[in-house]
């Protein structure tokens, strides 16, 4: 038996503030996603945006439903819109925030596996890394350089 190690680096910004001015308005841009996300169920909403290849804002919300697994969560809404609606245009950088109803969420909160799965294809498919951006409410943001730092084991079409 042998043992490997998989290293993973996050860089961490204490608040938005230190982020680049263009990061900054594409986690606004999540926020104003995050707001209009419709989690009467969870009361966790969720928003993500996505700054194409091609200067484009893609947002998506989690979207719940009373039959839980027919929701959707912020980042697939988003990536999958991206993806039908900009098919052969690339994608940089997606922005992820997250708030609770009645308390604070001052730690960054991640894509949740699918997501992360979903966020591999596309790295995947375009043969280009995407910058993630995460966090609650308020507090750090985590900056992850590329999905493959969240999901170090990628399961992509190699293995069909």
């Amino acid at each position: 038996m042998k043992k490997i190690e998989i290293p993973t680096q996050l860089s961490v910004y204490a608040t938005l503030k230190e982020l680049p001015a263009d990061v900054q308005q594409l986690m606004q841009s999540a926020f104003t996603a995050r707001d209009n996300a419709y989690a009467p169920y969870s009361n966790f909403q969720v928003g993500a945006a996505i700054l194409m290849d091609n200067g484009e804002i893609i947002t998506g919300s989690n979207q719940e439903n009373a039959s839980y697994p027919s929701g959707l969560c912020a980042e697939r809404t988003a990536i999958y819109y991206a993806g039908a609606k900009y098919p052969n245009t690339g994608i940089k950088t997606m922005a992820i925030s997250a708030k609770a109803m009645g308390k604070a969420i001052t730690k960054p909160v991640p894509p949740c596996g699918a997501c992360r799965q979903a966020i591999a294809e596309y790295e995947v498919k375009q043969k280009q890394s995407i910058a993630l951006y995460f966090m609650g409410d308020s507090g750090e943001v985590f900056k992850s350089d590329s999905l493959e730092n969240l999901l170090p084991l990628l399961f992509t079409q190699d293995y069909l």
